[in-house]
């Protein structure tokens, strides 16, 4: 998994006037979990924006006024009409305990299912996976070089080695549909 690192500050006071005061200044009210203790703070809105509007999963090393913290994002909060970021959840990762994420799916290599008009369907962008953090790849690739028209991708098809897949195992992940506009298959032996 990549690896970013932050700061924030601890908050003094825990309530929503507090809250409320951190929003006007540019900060996110976070909570830090999973540890021996709980702890509340703030990071800066525009850092925690650069870890959350990407579709990639990170490992974060947390600077919380001199203690260092190893965690994930796990949960993040956002005003129903502005969509600006009001709240986020961050779990300690703690040696030799699994954790939980999303990791994003990128399709590998040109199907030829899809170069003779087949439409490709992609039906999720991230896998929830479980296992340690040191075991944890950046992302879940998927070759599609084999892919014909109407073969599937399930859930049970990836193997990823250390991590638990935690999504419907006969869940399609994806496939090559037919269009109109498809090529016959070429046959043996035809002129």
């Amino acid at each position: 998994m990549k690896t970013v690192s932050m700061s924030g500050s601890l908050r003094a006071d825990v309530g929503k006037k507090d809250a409320k005061m951190n929003r006007a200044n540019g900060k996110v009210p976070c909570v830090i979990y999973g540890g021996k203790e709980e702890l509340h703070f703030t990071i800066e809105s525009k850092v925690l924006d650069t870890i959350i509007f990407t579709p990639y999963t990170f490992l974060i090393d947390l600077d919380i006024d001199g203690k260092k913290f190893t965690a994930t994002l796990q949960d993040v909060q956002y005003h129903p009409v502005t969509n600006s970021t009001l709240h986020a959840d961050f779990l300690q990762v703690t040696a030799g305990k699994p954790i939980i994420v999303s990791l994003p799916i990128r399709v590998e290599g040109n199907s030829p299912g899809v170069l003779r008009g087949g439409k490709l369907v992609k039906k999720f962008r991230k896998l929830r996976v479980k296992g340690l953090a040191e075991h944890m790849p950046e992302e879940i690739a998927i070759s599609i070089s084999t892919m014909e028209i109407e073969d599937t991708i399930k859930m049970s098809d990836i193997k990823i080695p250390n991590i638990e897949i935690l999504e419907v195992m006969s869940n399609l992940v994806i496939s090559v549909a037919s269009t109109r506009a498809v090529e016959p298959a070429a046959t043996p032996g035809a002129k």
